[in-house]
Parts: C-alpha cells; sequence; structure tokens
C-alpha cells in the first residue's frame, strides 16, 4: 500500500517542530538534574508550540499559492477572465502572481484572437456558397430559363467558386507558414530576387489589364529559407500592391543586401492610408478601407506574409505613403551564413 506524501505545509510544521525538538533537547540536557518526566514535558512542549506556530505560518505564507491554485482550477476556454489579487507580502510571492496574470493575457488573447479568426473564417467561406446556391435556386425554380441565363448562372457560380478555391488556399498557406513556428524545419539557399522576379512577371499581365506600371530593380538577396513560402511572400505583396492601387498607378519592386541583411520592398499608389491603421493590415480578414482597382481578396495575404517573416526570423515593416497615398513594405530577412539567436529578434 503507498503511502500519501504529507503536504508541503505539514511537512515545513514538521521542520519547525525539529528544529524546536533538538533545541528543548539542548535545554533538558542543561536541566538533567530535574526530573525526567519534567523534562520531557518540557521537551515536548516546546516542540509542539513549535510546530503548530510553523504550521500557522507557512500556512499563512502559502495562501498565495493557494489562490493561484483556485484560480487555475477554475479557468476554462470560456472564462479567462479571472486573475489574482494582491499577492501578499514579499517581493517573491507578487512576481508570481504578475508572472501568473501576464500568462493568463497571453491565453486570452490567443483564444481571442482564435475566435475571431474563425468567425471571419466561416463568414468568408458562407458568402460564396450562399450566392452559388441562390443562383442555384433561381435557375431551378424557372424551367424556361434560356441559354444566356443559365450560361449567366454558370459563371456566378464559377466566381463563386474560384473566389472559395482562393480563401482555402490561403488558409492553407497561412497554417504552413504559422506552423513553421520559430525555425524552418528544411532551409534551402534562395534569393528573394529570384522569387521576386517569378512574382513580376506572373502579375505582369494583370497590372497591363489595369493600366498600372510595374516597375523593379532586383539586386540580389540570398537567404536561408522555405522557396515555396519566399515566393508566395513576394507574390501576396505585389498582389495587394495591384489590387489596392489606383487608375493609372504605380508599383515599384525592389531587392537588395546590406549589412548582413537581405531585403525586398513592394510599393505602390494608392489612396490616402491612415498611419495609425497599419498594425491592423496585418490582422487576418483585415482589407483595409481603401478604393481598390483589383478584385475583391480575402484579406489574408499581409497575414501569410508576416507569418513566413517570423518562420524566417525575419522582420516587416509597413509604411504609409503621405504624398502619393499608397503603402511601402519592407522584408528582412538574414543574409545566407547569417544564424541569429530567436531571443534577439
Amino acid at each position: 500500500m503507498s503511502l500519501t506524501r504529507p503536504t508541503l505545509r505539514l511537512r515545513m510544521a514538521m521542520l519547525f517542530g525539529g528544529t524546536a525538538l533538538l533545541g528543548a533537547g539542548a535545554l533538558a540536557v542543561s536541566l538533567w538534574l530535574a526530573p525526567p518526566v519534567v523534562a520531557a514535558i518540557v521537551v515536548f512542549s516546546i516542540a509542539a508550540a513549535a510546530g503548530f506556530a510553523g504550521y500557522l505560518v507557512v500556512g499563512r505564507a502559502m495562501r498565495p499559492l493557494l489562490e493561484v491554485t483556485a484560480t487555475a482550477r477554475r479557468l476554462s476556454t470560456k472564462n479567462l477572465t479571472e486573475r489574482i489579487g494582491n499577492a501578499g507580502p514579499g517581493p517573491e510571492l507578487t512576481e508570481l502572481a504578475d508572472t501568473f496574470n501576464a500568462m493568463l493575457d497571453r491565453i486570452s488573447d490567443s483564444f481571442e484572437s482564435q475566435r475571431r479568426f474563425v468567425a471571419n473564417a466561416s463568414h468568408e467561406l458562407r458568402t460564396p456558397l450562399t450566392v452559388m446556391r441562390t443562383e442555384i435556386d433561381v435557375a431551378l425554380s424557372n424551367p424556361e430559363d434560356d441559354v444566356v441565363e443559365l450560361r449567366h448562372m454558370g459563371s456566378v457560380v464559377r466566381d463563386g467558386c474560384n473566389r472559395a478555391n482562393d480563401l482555402i488556399e490561403s488558409l492553407l498557406w497561412l497554417a504552413r507558414a504559422e506552423a513553421e513556428g520559430a525555425r524552418l524545419a528544411s532551409p534551402l539557399p534562395t534569393d528573394l530576387a529570384e522569387c521576386a522576379a517569378e512574382a513580376v512577371e506572373t502579375a505582369e499581365l494583370l497590372a497591363d489589364e489595369l493600366g498600372l506600371s510595374l516597375g523593379h530593380s532586383l539586386a540580389p538577396a540570398p537567404v536561408m529559407g522555405d522557396p515555396a513560402l519566399l515566393q508566395r511572400v513576394a507574390g501576396n505583396l505585389i498582389e495587394n500592391a495591384i489590387r489596392h492601387n489606383v487608375p493609372d498607378g504605380r508599383i515599384w519592386v525592389l531587392s537588395g543586401c546590406e549589412n548582413g541583411i537581405s531585403w525586398l520592398v513592394v510599393g505602390n499608389t494608392g489612396s490616402q492610408v491612415d498611419a495609425e491603421s497599419v498594425p491592423r493590415l496585418f490582422e487576418p480578414f483585415n482589407r483595409g478601407d481603401t478604393a481598390r482597382v483589383g478584385r475583391r481578396g480575402a484579406g489574408l495575404g499581409l497575414s501569410i506574409v508576416r507569418a513566413a517573416c517570423d518562420a524566417h526570423q525575419g522582420m516587416i515593416r509597413a509604411d504609409a505613403l503621405p504624398q502619393d497615398g499608397g503603402l511601402e513594405v519592407r522584408v528582412e530577412i538574414p543574409a545566407l551564413g547569417l544564424d541569429p539567436d530567436p531571443a534577439d529578434q
């Protein structure tokens, strides 16, 4: 039969009692001339008093720890608002309470972000499905529809399918970028300039159709990374620059390497962007409030870029352009041969 281990409070009380017992033993030696019964009573009285006092002192000292335990047991995914109040005297307990509360804040923010993401993803997927179902129901309800009307219905359904497919593909890319975490699984030598060149070539036809000027100056920018993710970074930035532009607008794509950092810059003209709203552009499903010449996207492009930069130990910065309007985004990744310490990021 296994024995239950005494609680910390009881063990500390036993320690107090044992210490007092040694002191009482020394006292008994000094009272060796006293009758044995009297000496025993004195020794055990002192030990018992010390043990009881230790039990009370340790219980008071451990009260904040019990509060932490009780708070942790009450927490759930539906109740992350509780926090530890005054932890009592002592900097150690205060630091413990502050650390625990900070951890709860991060967990709560993570769950709230996840809820918003799921709600937005559900809404974005439901919209094209609703449009497709409505078109199909209208076509089925009217057996006299001619070929022109049926072709129109097919075109609407195809557009809805494309939109849903684009959203699902973006979600998969975002999941892949975030799954890489702090370190890439199998990084390879890659050049940001080559990734950008491929993205520019792909986007030139769309830019011409929309009357946009797409210029580029790409100097070598070698890095260690995931080529597919980095191609997606360049492609998303250029697509975003095309989409959030104005008629006869401009797009510029630059790359280079200096001071151990490989960088990629994508900028575009466009409507005026509020500088305070720029950080929110990297949140999932945030499309901004500006007008656009390109088709409506899923609002995940910059979120994927940020996650990919994090996976490459890089950074991303966006600056609103006050004169001509628009946005300029700069991606920086340690150049090939450098192995940055994650703690420095």
